[in-house]
């Protein structure tokens, strides 16, 4: 068996164009743009390239975007009260603060400072107690973009077997609440889990959120499964850096029944998944429809 790959970088591209269509039509109907405010402090290399990537995409789709970057020695009130102000801008519809911030600022107190209803990445503590309810919410980025994955490949996703390897508040949770809320079964495991092999080749749909380099192998995957790589890892191997993800990709190509590559995998649904958050924000926002397709 060779499994199907599953394209995230076309998906992706299929994500921003609906979203574009979308933005469009709010912009010819109703006179509203969507506006995403990105906030980046201090001079992380990685932190730029995600924000400079974040700007383009907004810009692509026809949004406004608002950037805002701040020195690294910013005070946590000076950062605090700039969030206030784009809470209160009505031309902002979504608000994204890049993690990480630097170490004298108290990541929990920031995000928590963002209005909920604006609060693109989800992880608002009053975005994660809905989404934990099953209640309207903000869903953070990269499981939407998993699940919009597993809905296209499969279908109806209801009573099948997830496991999802990984229990952070950015992923692995949410990822498991989603998957609950269209009827799977749904085990959380991670790195501690005895006979973590086992429990894997249980999984009719395997999400690998754990952050270590291959550590999922082929032997540890259900034939047929459907298998969702979230790790991003970079190595290196015969002397060259490479990236790689949480699951040994041949050995499990070869047992699987889909799996998304990496690079070009889950990480392309992030960014459009911000877009079409930012988009559902601003059509709440106004009491408009939110977008089929492109929402928990």
């Amino acid at each position: 068996m060779t499994a199907k790959v599953i394209d995230g970088k076309a998906f992706a591209a299929n994500v921003r164009a609906q979203v574009a269509e979308h933005v469009a039509k709010l912009k010819a109907d109703k006179g509203i743009t969507p506006g995403l405010a990105v906030v980046l402090v201090g001079e992380d290399p990685a932190s730029k390239v995600y924000v400079k990537n974040k700007h383009a995409s907004t810009i692509e789709v026809g949004m406004e975007s608002f950037e805002h970057r701040l020195p690294a020695e910013t005070s946590e009130a000076d950062l605090l009260a700039l969030i206030d102000r784009l809470n209160a801008d009505p031309a902002v519809h979504g608000i994204l603060v890049q993690l990480p911030l630097p170490k004298h600022l108290d990541s929990e107190l920031v995000i928590n400072r963002i209005d909920p209803a604006k609060d693109v990445d989800g992880f608002h503590i009053s975005n994660v107690g809905l989404l934990g309810t099953g209640q309207k919410s903000m869903v953070p980025c990269t499981p939407l973009g998993c699940l919009m994955m597993l809905r296209d490949h499969h279908g109806s996703l209801a009573g099948m077997n997830a496991v999802v390897v990984g229990r952070s508040n950015i992923v692995g949770k949410p990822m498991a609440q989603l998957l609950l809320g269209d009827s799977c079964t749904v085990t959380i495991a991670h790195s501690r889990t005895k006979d973590l092999a086992e429990v894997c080749k249980r999984a009719d749909i395997l999400v690998a959120a754990v952050g270590r380099p291959e550590m999922i192998t082929g032997d540890m995957v259900k034939p047929g499964a459907t298998v969702i790589d979230v790790g991003i890892n970079r190595i290196e191997r015969d002397g060259k850096a490479k990236l790689v993800g949480d699951v040994h990709y041949d050995s499990a190509a070869a047992v699987a029944g889909a799996i998304t590559p990496v690079p070009g995998g889950v990480g392309p649904m992030t960014i459009a998944c911000l877009l079409a958050n930012t988009l559902t924000a601003c059509c709440r926002a106004n009491g408009l429809a939110e977008p089929k397709g492109l929402t928990a």
